[in-house]
């Protein structure tokens, strides 16, 4: 698949801005970009400070959050904002300096405070990698090659990866409150986690905050999913994706029209569970995990 940059769309409201994760590139969400250029969706995605066509720079938080408003701008100043792990993060960040520019946020993978006590031990880890002599290169494609299925894996590929930017994001995330952050515009939120994902440890939290702000909220679970929940299920992740689109789109909330409708339908996706149940319990380290797969 050709790597969609920007679609024109047909003047679908709104147009949709994209956020990458850490050490990876705008290419992620090529899945994405292709399912909203055919619904006449415009929509962007963009670099981060140190990573794509953006490597070499350094990464700050006030510099990703500025490129994040850059592509909003890109796109008529204002937009649904989608973030995965660290866009998350970054897009949280964005809604809540910019609150009259995100008209909506998804926020993938990211329902974690960055201050939990792991990160000190990350940090540490990430010092290492990057010190090694290929700069972690060799043990990331392993794993890149043991999680996702190829077409996921040349998605990732396909704007490089920036292997020498983890500690300053560490250093740069570690000082934000997604809680506070969440609670400080009301536009409508979705928050989105794989089934399997270790950033869920303060999904409810991260909902309740969104709420107290006065956003109508929904969390959404994709089974099977890892933290990689756009890459892992993506039919599954853009359904959601669109349907918060076409929900803004309405005029209406998260609350109004399930996120575990179909486009176009009133079929239910197949396991997708939104807020209300709690959460199962957690694979044992080093259980298999059943993956999505790509369609």
């Amino acid at each position: 698949m050709t790597f969609v940059d920007a679609s024109p769309g047909t003047g679908a409201w709104p147009p949709v801005v994209l956020v990458h994760g850490s050490r990876t590139s705008r290419s992620m969400w090529r899945d994405q970009l292709a399912a909203l250029h055919r619904a006449g969706v415009q929509a962007v995605a963009v670099d981060l400070p140190g990573h794509g066509v953006r490597r070499g720079e350094a990464f700050t938080l006030d510099g990703a959050v500025e490129a994040v408003a850059a592509g909003i701008d890109e796109v008529g100043g204002r937009a649904l904002v989608v973030g995965l792990s660290l866009g998350g993060y970054v897009a949280i960040e964005t809604r809540a300096r910019h609150p009259e520019r995100v008209v909506g946020l998804v926020a993938a993978a990211c329902s974690t405070p960055p201050s939990t006590r792991l990160r000190g031990g990350w940090l540490v880890l990430a010092r290492g990698i990057e010190r090694l002599p290929d700069g972690g290169a060799g043990l990331n494609q392993a794993l890149v090659d043991r999680a996702m299925t190829p077409q996921a894996g040349a998605d990732l590929a396909a704007g490089g990866f920036a292997l020498d930017v983890m500690s300053a994001i560490l250093r740069e995330v570690g000082a934000v409150d997604p809680v506070r952050a969440l609670a400080a515009a009301d536009s409508p939120v979705w928050l989105v986690n794989g089934r399997w994902d270790h950033f869920r440890l303060g999904e409810r939290g991260f909902l309740a905050a969104a709420r107290a702000g006065g956003a109508s909220a929904r969390l959404v679970v994709v089974p099977g999913a890892r933290h990689l929940v756009s890459l892992d299920a993506p039919v599954a992740f853009n359904r959601v994706l669109l349907d918060a689109h076409r929900t803004l789109a309405a005029g209406a909330s998260p609350g109004d029209g399930g996120a575990d409708a179909a486009p176009g339908s009133s079929e239910p996706v197949a396991g997708l569970r939104t807020a209300g149940a709690a959460p199962g319990p957690r694979p044992a380290e080093g259980a298999p995990q059943r993956r999505t797969a790509r369609r």
